[in-house]
């Protein structure tokens, strides 16, 4: 995991630490544990980064340092990996496994078999989820393979750039095929795991789209314009269609034995190549026997 950069002639930056701050994005953090770690060299040797550049200056990053990732249990798991590069691996997540380990799901969350995985392939790095799915939602997630992509990833989140797109079923038929909802959530009071509307609640933002209509359900896409805990369950409840399945917000179905939601889609830009990227994965078959 080596980053590289040749300064060009026409370059504004002036020391390593520019390259570092306005080509890499580096954040501060980030970039003052490479510096003290002795990860930054200049035309291979050892850099002081205030250090001022000239053209043809070769300036190295090493992210390869190994981590201590001792706090995940290695399990042997059947990952569905619809892609993967030396930056990052994107995985299809079946319903009923937590990305992350608990008390409940100590050893067979989405997390433990990605540890097996980097075991096998000989990464010894921190398990780096950056996007979150429900224990009961499936499609993509997509772990980092080192420190400075979870951050970028985390930042192209926060303008824009990272998106999701979901596929779920609500109840009932929806008057509006296409709408925007805009309603604040915040944690239900006395509760760790619920949300609900509030005017004190975060602005919350969810496009939606009708794209199939049954006796007593339809199918919807959505797109999050935010991305907080239980967004779409929480504003498809609010507007009186619940998602099939769903027994927080809704009620249980014998249709599905989950909240029929899965995140279908992502778009985001490689932070290395700077290519833009579309991951999609197919509706497991619980939601897709509905529907076809």
């Amino acid at each position: 995991m080596i980053l590289n950069y040749i300064v060009k002639q026409s370059d504004f930056y002036n020391t390593i630490n520019d390259i570092l701050i306005k080509n890499f994005e580096f954040s501060n953090r980030l970039r003052t544990k490479l510096i003290k770690n002795h990860k930054i060299f200049c035309n291979n040797q050892l850099a002081d980064t205030r250090n001022s550049i000239k053209a043809g200056d070769v300036i190295t990053i090493d992210l390869s340092e190994e981590e201590d990732n001792s706090n995940i249990i290695s399990t042997d798991m059947n990952l569905n990996i619809l892609y993967e590069d030396e930056w990052f691996l994107v995985l299809n997540k079946p319903p009923f496994i937590p990305i992350h380990p608990s008390s409940l799901h100590y050893t067979d969350s989405l997390s433990n078999g990605v540890k097996f995985y980097f075991n096998q392939i000989g990464l010894k790095k921190k398990i780096r989820p950056v996007n979150r799915l429900d224990l009961n939602t499936s499609g993509i997630v997509i772990f980092a393979k080192c420190e400075y992509i979870q951050e970028q990833f985390a930042k192209q989140m926060l303008e824009g750039v990272f998106q999701k797109e979901y596929l779920c079923i609500a109840t009932g038929i929806l008057n509006s095929k296409s709408n925007t909802i805009e309603l604040p959530i915040a944690r239900k009071s006395n509760s760790i795991i619920e949300r609900c509307v509030s005017k004190q609640g975060k602005p919350c933002i969810t496009h939606y789209q009708v794209l199939k209509e049954f006796d007593e359900y339809s199918l919807v896409t959505c797109q999050l314009k935010t991305g907080r805990t239980h967004q779409i369950r929480v504003h498809f409840s609010a507007i009186g269609h619940p998602l099939l399945g769903d027994s927080l917000y809704g009620k249980k179905s014998d249709l599905i034995d989950r909240q029929a939601l899965h995140s279908y889609k992502i778009q985001l830009v490689h932070p290395i190549s700077k290519q833009k990227m579309i991951f999609e994965c197919d509706l497991p078959n619980d939601m897709k026997n509905l529907i076809y």
